[in-house]
C-alpha cells in the first residue's frame, strides 16, 4: 500500500533552533562543576575497554574523544553533550515531518524539544542518558519511516542504530520491545514479514557483540547493577513515575503530547502509526514492573510531542487566534524558565537546594574541589616517612574521580566501586596508613582498615544538600589484610 509523501523539511529554522540550544548549553557548561558521573567517565576514558561493570563503552569513549579534541576542562568534556542535544532537536523535527507535520509544526516540535527539561538536562552534562536519548530518537525516526513506507529495507539502518545504541546503554531494548508488542496488537504486521527484519537483528547483534562478549566473560555485572537499582529504588521509582514524567519533560508540554497520542491513535490517515502511540503506555508498564527510573520512558514522550505539533498549529488557526497564540507563547516562556531553573546551572549555588527535589543531579555538580582539599589536608597530616606506603581509598567513583581531577598533591586514589574495582588495586607493599573517604561511618566497613579516626569533614561551602556534604575523611592505621586479599571484599556494584 502506498503512503503519502511528507512535507518539505524546515531546514533553516530547525537548524537555527538546534544551534541556539548548543550555544546556550556551551555558554553555561562551565558553571557549577563536574557531575560525579562525569568524573567517573573521565577516568574510565583512560581505561578504554569493551565494557565496564555498569555500562557499555561508548560514553567513556566519547568523553575521551571530547577531552582530546576540546581540552581536559569542564567545557571541553561537555561539547559532545551539547552537540547531542542539538542533533536531537533536529531529529524530533524530522519525526514531526514523518507524521505529515508541515513547516510550522516542525519548527514547533523543534522548539518544544529545545525547551524541554529532559533534553536540556541531558545536553548540559555528559551521561549515558545523553547519547541514549539521541539513539532513541534516531530509532524512532527510522521506525516511523519504516511504518509509513512499509519498506522493509529500513530494518537495516534501524538494526545498525540499535547495535550502536547497545554499545552505550541496554535500555534501548525497552522501546523496541514495546514497539514490537504494539505492532502485534495494532499492525501493520506486514512490516514484520520480511527477511530484512532478521537481517537487522543480526546486524544489531553483530555491532553489539564486543560488549556482550565482555559482559558474558565477566559474569554479567550490569545485571547485578540493575538488580541493585531496582531493589534499592524500585518502590520510590514507581511512586514518583507519573509526577516525574510530567515534571522532567515539562508540565506545559502535556497538552501537546496528549494531542499527539490522540492524533496517532484516531486519525485515519495516520492509522499506520497507532503502534507508535501504543508503544508509550506499553513502555510505561514495562518500566513500572521493573522498578526502573522515570526517565527511562521519557524519550517516547518526545515522539508524541512531535506528533502533537501539527494539531497544536491547527488549534492556533481556529477560534480567537490572538488569544491562543498568546497562550502558546506564555506556555513557551514558562517552559523555558522552569526547564532552565531545574536543569541548567542558572541559579546561584546557594539556591540549588530549591530544585533538588525534582533534579538531584544539580547538587551533584557542587563541592568536588572542596572534597579534594579535605582529603589533601588529611594526607598531609601523615608523617612524610609513611606516605610511600600509604593509600587513598574512596567510597565511590565520584569521590575517586574528584581526587583524580583535583587532588594534584595526592597519589592515585583507589575505590572498589563499579569499574574502579577492575582497575589495578594497590600493591601489597602499600601496607601503611589509609586515608578513607566515606559518606557514612560504619564499624564493619572501617574494620578493613585498622583503627580509624576522623581527620576532616567535607563541606562544599554552600550548604548544598548533596551526597558528599558532611562526608567523612578518615585516617586509618592500615589494611588488616594484604590488598590482594582485601580487594574482593571492597567491591561494590551499587
Amino acid at each position: 500500500m502506498s503512503r503519502p509523501s511528507v512535507p518539505a523539511f524546515a531546514l533553516v529554522p530547525v537548524t537555527f533552533i538546534a544551534l541556539a540550544v548548543a550555544a546556550v548549553l556551551t555558554a553555561l557548561s562551565g558553571r557549577y562543576g563536574y557531575h560525579r558521573d562525569e568524573l567517573y567517565f573521565r577516568v574510565a576514558g583512560e581505561h578504554l575497554a569493551w565494557g565496564y561493570t555498569d555500562q557499555p563503552p561508548l560514553t567513556p569513549l566519547l568523553t575521551r574523544l571530547s577531552i582530546t579534541v576540546f581540552g581536559d576542562t569542564l567545557m571541553g568534556m561537555r561539547v559532545v553533550a551539547a552537540l547531542s542535544a542539538a542533533i536531537t532537536v533536529v531529529v524530533v523535527a524530522l519525526i514531526a515531518r514523518e507524521f505529515s507535520g508541515e513547516r510550522r509544526a516542525q519548527i514547533l516540535a523543534a522548539a518544544c524539544t529545545a525547551l524541554s527539561g529532559f533534553v536540556l538536562a541531558t545536553g548540559h552534562m555528559v551521561s549515558t542518558a545523553t547519547f541514549d536519548l539521541l539513539a532513541w530518537m534516531v530509532i524512532a525516526l527510522l521506525a516511523t519511516r519504516l511504518l509509513r513506507t512499509t519498506d522493509g529495507r529500513w530494518w537495516i539502518p534501524l538494526g545498525l542504530t540499535t547495535g550502536i545504541a547497545l554499545e552505550n546503554k541496554y535500555l534501548v531494548v525497552l522501546p523496541l520491545v514495546a514497539l514490537l508488542s504494539a505492532l502485534l496488537i495494532t499492525g501493520p504486521r506486514s512490516v514484520l514479514k520480511t527477511w530484512y527484519l532478521p537481517a537487522g537483528i543480526a546486524l544489531a547483534a553483530l555491532v553489539a557483540a564486543p560488549n556482550l562478549i565482555w559482559q558474558a566473560t565477566h559474569d554479567w555485572p550490569q545485571l547485578t547493577v540493575a538488580g541493585g537499582i531496582s531493589e534499592d529504588d524500585g518502590t520510590e521509582n514507581r511512586i514518583m513515575f507519573v509526577p516525574l514524567q510530567i515534571l522532567q519533560l515539562s508540565p506545559f508540554l502535556v497538552p501537546i503530547w496528549i494531542a499527539g497520542f490522540r492524533r496517532l491513535w484516531r486519525t485515519p490517515a495516520l492509522r499506520w502509526s497507532r503502534a507508535i502511540a501504543l508503544s508509550y503506555p506499553i513502555l510505561c508498564v514495562i518500566v513500572l514492573a521493573a522498578g526502573g527510573k522515570s526517565y527511562y520512558a521519557l524519550p517516547l514522550l518526545l515522539v508524541l510531542v512531535a506528533a502533537g505539533a501539527q494539531p497544536t498549529i491547527d488549534w492556533l488557526e481556529r477560534g480567537r487566534q490572538s488569544v491562543r497564540r498568546t497562550v502558546l507563547a506564555l506556555g513557551a516562556v514558562l517552559t523555558a524558565i522552569t526547564s532552565a531553573a531545574f536543569t541548567l546551572p542558572v541559579l546561584p549555588v546557594s539556591d540549588v537546594n530549591l530544585v533538588l527535589p525534582v533534579n538531584a543531579e544539580q547538587g551533584e555538580q557542587i563541592g568536588w574541589p572542596e572534597l579534594a582539599a579535605a582529603v589533601t589536608g588529611a594526607w598531609q597530616q601523615l608523617p612524610a616517612e609513611e606516605r610511600d606506603r600509604a593509600v587513598v581509598f574512596a567510597g565511590n567513583y565520584g569521590e575517586a574521580g574528584a581526587l583524580a581531577k583535583y587532588g594534584r598533591e595526592l597519589p592515585t586514589a583507589y575505590s572498589g566501586h563499579m569499574s574502579y574495582a577492575d582497575w589495578p588495586p594497590p600493591s601489597d607493599q602499600h601496607d601503611g596508613p589509609v586515608v578513607v573517604v566515606t559518606q557514612q561511618r560504619s564499624p564493619q566497613y572501617e574494620a578493613h582498615f585498622g583503627t580509624c579516626t576522623e581527620a576532616a569533614r567535607v563541606d562544599n561551602g554552600h550548604d548544598v544538600d548533596n551526597e558528599e556534604q558532611g562526608a567523612y575523611v578518615l585516617r586509618c592505621t592500615g589494611p588488616v589484610e594484604p590488598w590482594s586479599v582485601l580487594w574482593p571484599k571492597l567491591r561494590r556494584y551499587y
